[in-house]
């Protein structure tokens, strides 16, 4: 019983969480990650406790978290600061909000909390875009996270660019910009031409291009494809850069300027700007 009584008060003393005070905790754990956090607060009551606190999850939230909120529309924003810390870390890792008049969305990559940004159709420049012999602008309200997608009658010259600034990303961290897209039931064109798809830092040189199907012809296997989202969406990688805290503008292009192949059927929801996985 002696034996016992002294194996269970050193497995005591050995417990950080019997010993160091919940703030001590919480720095600690702040130094990790949000998966190493969650892994934490499955240890013990005190862990978990202090694992969850606003303390831990502050610090794994942008700086400029409450910035981009309080830019966002006032019934979210209200919602959004009433959560705790951690809760919205989720909020944002698994609901997009719109901020900037609502042609922007911006959510956080899970694993790392790093920044992630789609500008809508109407914040993008397309060439005709406000001819309606050329292209149309509609909602779909159950399917697209902003007000208005941008549908493609028909054009022979294709140029769609979306343009941010370069300092709102995560520093350090390999981004791939993607264009979401839908092709229509009457679509015709784009399983005949190749566009051009690509993504660099403004006024530098010697930028990749990528030339791929958005409707992919039978037996066609050369990457990137077109793959299909988790929100019922299509995308495709337009190219990857490396943000350093750079100054400047990163441009994404998309474009197919073929006289002789008209063009219909495309509908753009936006082009998105996320972190590459593991990168």
């Amino acid at each position: 019983m002696v034996k016992k009584h002294k194996k269970l008060q050193k497995e005591k003393e050995m417990d950080m969480s019997q010993v160091l005070p919940e703030e001590c905790l919480a720095h600690i754990i702040s130094f990790t990650s949000p998966r190493d956090a969650c892994r934490s607060a499955l240890v013990s009551r005190n862990f978990q406790s202090a694992a969850d606190s606003d303390a831990v999850w502050k610090g794994f939230l942008p700086s400029d978290h409450v910035e981009i909120i309080s830019s966002s529309p006032a019934s979210s924003s209200s919602q959004l600061t009433a959560l705790s810390k951690k809760e919205l870390y989720f909020h944002l890792c698994n609901s997009p909000i719109l901020f900037n008049n609502g042609i922007m969305s911006f959510a956080l990559e899970k694993h790392g909390g790093k920044k992630c940004y789609m500008i809508g159709a109407r914040g993008l420049s397309i060439i005709w875009g406000d001819t309606p012999n050329y292209w149309t602008w509609k909602p779909l309200p159950d399917k697209s996270r902003f007000s208005e997608v941008a549908e493609l009658r028909y054009v022979w010259w294709l140029d769609v660019r979306g343009r941010i600034d370069a300092k709102i990303f995560s520093p350090k961290t390999t981004y791939a910009a993607y264009l979401v897209f839908k092709l229509t039931d009457s679509t015709s064109g784009f399983d005949e031409r190749l566009v051009e798809l690509s993504v660099n830092f403004e006024e530098s040189v010697g930028e990749e291009k990528l030339h791929v199907f958005l409707d992919v012809p039978p037996d066609y296997d050369v990457p990137p494809l077109p793959r299909e989202r988790s929100d019922g969406w299509m995308e495709i990688e337009m190219g990857e850069f490396f943000y350093d805290n750079e100054d400047g503008s990163v441009v994404a292009h998309l474009r197919e300027v073929d006289n002789y192949t008209t063009k219909n059927g495309l509908i753009i929801e936006g082009i998105e700007f996320r972190p590459k996985e593991g990168r």
